[in-house]
């Protein structure tokens, strides 16, 4: 990562490399400094300013329906990425997880490979809300791209597959319908390897940044993966 330059002045940085340890590892700002004798506020600028230049290549939900529209089937996924509490906290508190965080819809292949994480949403925001929200529902459908995705998507329409569910009219799930719900979790549950990639970047364990700044994160951190992963 480092080495003198020509002129014998500070060590030189590799910034991709430095925004790589630091948001997949749990290095701080100061030990990734120390490490190439360079000030924490310098290893602070460099690393988000590769972040923003990063982000900046991230793809659309436009170009990922381009690239992905040969695929026989897409995964569809939401997580929760944890934040710190901030202000006007209620919307980005999540009933469901009990906890603050930001809402990121997950696309994967159909080998639980990571194609895309949307920009965040506030974690109050339901799955299906925030797959339309985020263009994901209309994309797939107008490339007419099938998608497997969990109940949470219920009412998507399109192209979105989801198992069957118990309702008010429908108080039991007949043999069939079991049948096929078992078959589409089979097929569906893959996009976890998909959600565990993205979070596999540390940074994410916990968001301490404003969540106007998560977007530039996850963007920058699908750039990297797909680097590292070659896909």
């Amino acid at each position: 990562m480092g080495g003198q330059d020509a002129g014998g002045g500070s060590p030189q940085v590799s910034r991709p490399c430095s925004a790589s340890r630091i948001y997949a590892t749990v290095t701080t700002y100061a030990r990734l400094a120390a490490g190439v004798k360079i000030a924490t506020s310098t290893a602070w600028r460099y690393v988000h300013d590769t972040l923003t230049l990063l982000a900046a290549l991230a793809e659309d939900i436009g170009q990922v329906g381009h690239r992905i529209g040969a695929l026989a089937w897409v995964l569809l996924d939401g997580t929760l990425v944890p934040i710190d509490r901030v202000a006007g906290q209620r919307r980005f508190y999540s009933g469901r997880h009990r906890r603050h965080g930001v809402n990121v819809q997950v696309l994967a292949d159909p080998f639980g490979r990571l194609l895309w994480a949307s920009p965040p949403l506030p974690g109050s925001t339901h799955d299906v809300t925030a797959a339309r929200r985020t263009g994901v529902i209309d994309t797939l459908d107008s490339r007419n791209i099938e998608t497997w995705a969990d109940k949470a998507y219920q009412g998507a329409g399109g192209t979105i597959r989801t198992p069957y569910k118990r309702h008010r009219t429908r108080h039991r799930l007949s043999t069939g319908q079991k049948a096929v719900n078992h078959a589409h979790a089979r097929i569906r549950c893959r996009v976890e390897q998909a959600v565990a990639e993205l979070k596999g970047w540390h940074v994410l364990d916990r968001l301490r940044c404003c969540p106007r700044y998560a977007g530039t994160i996850i963007a920058a951190i699908t750039v990297l993966n797909r680097i590292e992963t070659h896909h």
